[in-house]
């Protein structure tokens, strides 16, 4: 690999491999090329899926400067937790635009990216325990880091210090950032977003993980300054075995622009904490028109009968413009019990404006459901006249 380096041109070289089932020998080809004293014209080092077998030796190759570097992605498999010296790629980047971490502490984050004035997209990704940064490192490396748009930070376990800072007296303005994705504790979040102001944010993917007691005025004070939550029209609500999700999406193009999720796997505490978060940070949820609520391949033991039914009442409450509501079978056996409680003038008091019920597993020309039977009924007998369709199989 030396010798062949050494035959081309100073023309710019792209270092790009990972595969879960590459070979040995093809690492050692790689940890070769970073070795040679001809890493100078290196612009782009993509590695991704890297072994335990390989990684402390790779590591250790990027300990030194890359100047023409502009592309970085250090991708450790899952099971591997390899430490990052401050002095990796010599401690400092200054051309680097776009700055990938998978799966590794390195405690000279702040220091390089001070360096790095001119990352366009910044990933930490699966930082281990071993790897916090604090709101404050990170916001104060953000602070020069004018053309950035795109901040992905996920942690991967809840971790947290007992005692928080006070809120800053100022903001850091970040100019260019549109997107940002996170994934950690909601205390985390609310003090990174007390430091920063983003005017053209316009995507929003944020985890959570479980908690009792959301308090969330910072990312309220965010989503409220988001214009393109006005031309939102459709949401679509998801659970799983692990977590429930919840996705906006614009109308034109049909894309998401807010997703969050909460990480729990009891049905009753995603829907408890979902109610909790989105009652106090989605003011646009009224304005909404299509919604949609899932789950694919969920165990039935996900499922609960001995559920309040009011759950899912504080969680169908907000949306009082939606028209259309797409649902799969098992979950509408369970929302339609609770909106069957509704009776007299109460029903139309939960999404009082629907028009149209399109349900997986329904026959083309089957009769309604029994489940739903109650539901239907009462409401054209109120006067507010509801269709059920059949729905094909979608997924958002």
């Amino acid at each position: 690999m030396s010798e062949m380096l050494d035959v081309w041109p100073a023309l710019p070289v792209e270092i790009r491999h990972g595969s879960y089932l590459s070979k040995s020998w093809s690492w050692e080809n790689v940890a070769v090329a970073l070795e040679s004293e001809h890493r100078h014209p290196i612009c782009q080092i993509i590695l991704f899926h890297i072994p335990t077998s390989h990684c402390e030796r790779l590591a250790a190759a990027m300990q030194k400067p890359f100047p023409e570097l502009t592309s970085l992605r250090f991708e450790a498999d899952d099971n591997t937790v390899t430490s990052l010296s401050d002095s990796f790629l010599g401690g400092s980047a200054p051309l680097l635009r776009r700055f990938s971490l998978w799966n590794c502490p390195f405690p000279g984050t702040p220091k390089l990216l001070l360096s790095s004035n001119q990352l366009v997209v910044l990933d930490l990704c699966q930082i281990p325990n071993s790897g916090y940064i604090s709101p404050q490192d990170l916001v104060t490396a953000l602070s020069v880091m004018s053309r950035l748009e795109s901040l992905c930070l996920e942690f991967r376990s809840p971790l947290y210090p007992a005692s928080r800072p006070p809120p800053p007296l100022t903001r850091s303005v970040l100019p260019a950032l549109t997107g940002l994705t996170f994934q950690g504790v909601h205390e985390y979040l609310e003090d990174l977003l007390a430091q920063i102001e983003a005017p053209l944010l316009s995507t929003l993917e944020i985890t959570f993980f479980m908690d009792i007691d959301f308090v969330l005025p910072q990312l309220h004070r965010l989503i409220s300054q988001i214009e393109s939550f006005n031309s939102c029209d459709r949401a679509t609500v998801r659970t799983s075995d692990r977590a429930i999700r919840f996705t906006v999406y614009r109308k034109s193009p049909q894309l998401p622009t807010l997703t969050l999720a909460i990480s729990c796997r009891e049905l009753d505490w995603q829907l408890a904490s979902l109610a909790q978060v989105r009652s106090s940070s989605f003011p646009f949820l009224s304005t909404l028109v299509h919604l949609d609520i899932v789950d694919y391949n969920v165990p039935q033991s996900h499922w609960k009968d001995d559920m309040e039914t009011t759950q899912w009442l504080e969680l169908l409450n907000p949306f009082t413009a939606v028209k259309d509501l797409r649902i799969t079978d098992q979950v509408a056996r369970h929302v339609f019990q609770a909106l069957e409680e509704l009776v007299g003038e109460r029903v139309t008091e939960i999404l009082p404006a629907l028009q149209n019920i399109f349900l997986e597993r329904l026959e083309p020309l089957g009769s309604v459901p029994k489940y739903i039977e109650g539901f239907v009924a009462a409401r054209n007998l109120s006067g507010h006249l509801v269709a059920v369709h059949r729905s094909e199989r979608t997924r958002r």
